[in-house]
């Protein structure tokens, strides 16, 4: 399949976009509007009572988010991930990350002060009514970038991005349990914690629990969708 540049809308409502854009994503994000899910261009606009172009423009924000694909000549569809997808993510990530937590640990040169100022700003956003995933999704990334960029290997922290997508970190938060969002928020601090005491086995261990316990989180989720 190929993934071409939508076609540029000659017209630009930009609130109308807003509005389009903001609405479609809420629905991906919430589960909504399901992986595989056609998008039709008409039938969202008349929903919305918005005209085709700030929809069609919405649609291209959403493309590059890789939260839809587009495919020539069928349309925009929302992306989606098969268990085999996500397995490999998640196996990739069980590997690397926990890796990075420990060379991080063993050389010490992270500012944990600043580390630990993330964890609380996403305890912060948690706590809110209703959370902004964008913010919490910005905090988690600014997170484990510090970690992996602590480690001293120069091209994990790239390697890693390259594995995890956005729209999966954003899926992710959008459908934790609060149980499962405490959890992870208190991961958080207990790598903290081992970074601290500059212990790598501890350090390496929190982070795989960490990232084992999100995969057991969407795995469930997923089961959850399939017998809906």
């Amino acid at each position: 399949m190929t993934n071409p540049k939508l076609p540029t809308p000659r017209t630009d409502n930009g609130h109308a976009v807003d509005i389009a854009y903001g609405l479609i994503r809420d629905q991906i994000l919430s589960g909504q509007r399901r992986g595989g899910e056609w998008l039709r261009e008409g039938e969202i606009a008349e929903a919305l009572g918005l005209s085709r172009t700030p929809v069609r423009e919405a649609f291209r924000r959403l493309t590059a988010e890789r939260l839809v694909r587009y495919e020539r000549n069928r349309g925009v569809q929302v992306q989606g991930w098969s268990v085999r997808d996500l397995d490999e993510i998640f196996s990739l990530r069980t590997n690397l990350e926990p890796f990075g937590c420990r060379l991080a640990a063993a050389a010490g040169a992270i500012d944990l002060a600043e580390l630990a100022g993330l964890a609380d700003e996403m305890d912060a956003v948690a706590a809110a009514a209703t959370p902004d995933l964008d913010t919490l999704t910005m905090l988690n990334n600014r997170f484990h970038r510090m970690v992996l960029i602590g480690s001293g290997n120069s091209r994990l922290p790239d390697v890693v991005a390259s594995v995890v997508q956005m729209p999966l970190v954003w899926r992710t938060f959008a459908h934790y349990s609060p149980e499962a969002l405490r959890r992870s928020l208190a991961h958080h601090h207990e790598i903290v914690d081992a970074l601290a005491a500059a212990d790598p086995d501890w350090a390496e261990s929190v982070m795989r629990s960490h990232i084992r316990a999100a995969w057991s989180d969407i795995r469930s989720r997923m089961d959850d969708e399939t017998r809906d």
